[in-house]
């Protein structure tokens, strides 16, 4: 099998899972002609010999729409064959003349066309030609010469492309018109239109569909989880949200991403003591690898009564990587680590580093007061007239410093 042929065996599922937080959905099948026509006759041999319907094989067995009966025209096989034998070769632009040459042809069937608009559909995404691939999969749906599998696939792939084009509108219809059509409750299919409604911002919905899509699943996947999550977090219901981070971070306790997500949840849940907790796990076993993620701990033990200790360990060990960078905001958080945390000496040395860096004199007025509070009169002298220097709000306060007796 060439890299073509099984690209297009994968349709454009794989290309945008990702970006949707959503792996592939139902895939459309490449089969030529022959394949169908030997596939339907394997298939009526099956009812024969055992006298019912094999519904294995349909993916949408309570499906509203009839599936077609139509296969593939004597007069266009050969035709379909060489379109599929050119993409197979990867000839993607010959494979795609092809393919609209069998759709203009009055010769043609609506199977013929069909298909075909399904294949040149994969040429046109190969080439970066989103908006030719929408086009062709509609015409794929719009032929309505395909089986259920094939007809139902074209529409979620053609949803997930219009997701991804931000055509949400557009999306959801698509999604919607399957939905009913298809008569699918099937949870990847379901988390595909609350995707939709999430990126409209249509919040109650979207948390209604993805709920059901996550409860009627017995193995959710963690990006349906994590959307939902999203949904909750934008609708204020955070203790919600937490459950969901609690799950997906017990379930992935080695996952950087489920982990911070799940701090990400707690803060948002005002649960700061939780939300330090994971992310000192993380530190521990040196799976802090960014600026952010340093930035992040930091915060929050300044913000939890008596870790302000903590919060000086964090930055030393963040600068001494290499990872924290040595700027204003740092350098701060150094010295109200440390002065809270009553280490006077090395957040007066912290100051030092951050003053110059600040926009105005504010953070050399509070160095000026540390020193007058050490008795270190000189100095906070000389700092209280480089506050003034830069610019302060209220002078006044670095007057009464200078005004000080003695040197």
């Amino acid at each position: 099998m060439t890299q073509a042929s099984s690209r297009y065996r994968t349709l454009l599922a794989s290309a945008i899972g990702a970006a949707l937080l959503l792996g592939s959905v139902t895939q459309v099948h490449a089969q030529s002609a022959a394949d169908r026509v030997k596939q339907e006759r394997e298939r009526r041999a099956a009812e024969a010999a055992e006298n019912k319907q094999d519904v294995a094989a349909e993916t949408y067995p309570n499906a509203k729409r009839q599936p077609s009966k139509v296969k593939a025209s004597a007069r266009m096989s050969p035709k379909l064959q060489k379109m599929v034998d050119l993409y197979d070769e990867d000839k993607g632009a010959e494979a795609r003349a092809a393919a609209e040459e069998i759709i203009a042809s009055e010769r043609s069937n609506e199977y013929d066309r069909a298909f075909a608009a399904q294949l040149a559909a994969q040429a046109a995404y190969d080439a970066d030609d989103m908006a030719g691939a929408m086009a062709y999969l509609q015409q794929a749906i719009d032929f309505d010469g395909l089986d259920n599998n094939g007809h139902f696939g074209a529409m979620l792939m053609l949803a997930q492309l219009q997701l991804q084009e931000e055509m949400y509108a557009e999306s959801l219809k698509t999604l919607d018109t399957f939905l009913d059509l298809s008569a699918s409750s099937q949870p990847e299919h379901l988390v595909l239109k609350g995707n939709a409604l999430y990126r409209m911002e249509r919040y109650p919905e979207a948390v209604q569909i993805l709920k059901q899509a996550v409860d009627s699943s017995p193995d959710p996947r963690a990006d349906w989880l994590q959307l939902l999550m999203a949904v909750y977090s934008e609708t204020g219901q955070e203790a919600e949200a937490s459950a969901i981070a609690e799950k997906i971070g017990s379930q992935n306790p080695n996952d950087k991403r489920a982990q911070l997500n799940l701090a990400a949840a707690y803060q948002q849940a005002d649960q700061m003591d939780k939300a330090a907790g994971v992310l000192e796990k993380l530190r521990a076993a040196g799976q802090l690898s960014e600026d952010r993620e340093y930035r992040q701990l930091y915060a929050l033990y300044l913000n939890l009564e008596g870790k302000e200790k903590n919060a000086a360990e964090v930055i030393n060990e963040g600068l001494q990587k290499g990872i924290l960078k040595g700027d204003f905001q740092t350098y701060l958080a150094q010295a109200q680590a440390y002065y809270f945390s009553d280490q006077t000496a090395p957040a007066i040395e912290a100051y030092r580093k951050a003053a110059p860096l600040d926009d105005n004199g504010a953070t050399y007025l509070n160095l000026a007061k540390v020193l007058w509070q050490e008795e270190r009169i000189t100095e906070a002298k000389e700092a209280a007239r480089q506050a003034k220097a830069k610019g302060l709000e209220r002078p006044d306060e670095a007057d009464q410093i200078i005004a000080l007796p003695g040197n």
